[in-house]
């Protein structure tokens, strides 16, 4: 039997993308639209959106762009707001990156827009950490105090590393030589 070329079936989604990279012309949002950022991705066609005038909608992904257009947590879309319900809407358009950067270019979308990064809005402020440490840690101490030396060796090294080297009086870059026995 003969092999199956054709586009028909599975194999139209193995087909040739032609028009992958083909510019489209720049759609800009109408009375009951809204641009969005997605911070979530649910499951079932759906995701959470911020959009640009400050509220968080449940997002449908409409049937058009299902297994078509993969959208992905940061991607700029376009909703389609519900006039029976305020808090959900239709993804109506996904936009590139490139897109992107024409909408806020032309000032559609706000300068606080994160466009390519998956950490979208988050809570903290920048350069938080999530975790702390404690420098009146309460170990078991050698009789020589060794684990004290350690700890302030560690502490010293993780400040070096996370705001760049000390200075001594001279200006003079301090080095650190740290024990390599706490790394056994």
């Amino acid at each position: 039997m003969p092999k199956n070329k054709g586009k028909g079936g599975k194999n139209r989604r193995r087909g040739k993308n032609e028009n992958d990279n083909e510019k489209r012309e720049l759609t800009f949002k109408d009375e009951g639209q809204e641009y969005a950022q997605v911070l979530k991705m649910l499951g079932n066609g759906r995701l959470e959106a911020l959009c640009f005038d400050g509220s968080k909608r449940l997002a449908h992904i409409r049937g058009k762009l299902r297994k078509k257009v993969w959208i992905n947590q940061g991607d700029i879309i376009l909703l389609s707001l519900r006039d029976y319900q305020d808090e959900k809407g239709d993804v109506i358009l996904k936009y590139s990156a490139d897109e992107a950067r024409s909408l806020k270019a032309y000032g559609e979308l706000p300068e606080s827009a994160k466009i390519n990064e998956t950490d979208t809005y988050g809570q903290e402020g920048e350069g938080d950490c999530n975790f702390e440490f404690d420098e009146d840690r309460s170990g078991s101490d050698d009789d020589n105090g060794k684990a004290k030396d350690i700890d302030s060796e560690i502490l010293t090294a993780f400040n070096l590393i996370t705001q760049g080297p000390e200075m001594d009086e001279d200006g003079k870059d301090i080095t650190i030589k740290l024990s390599t026995e706490f790394l056994l």
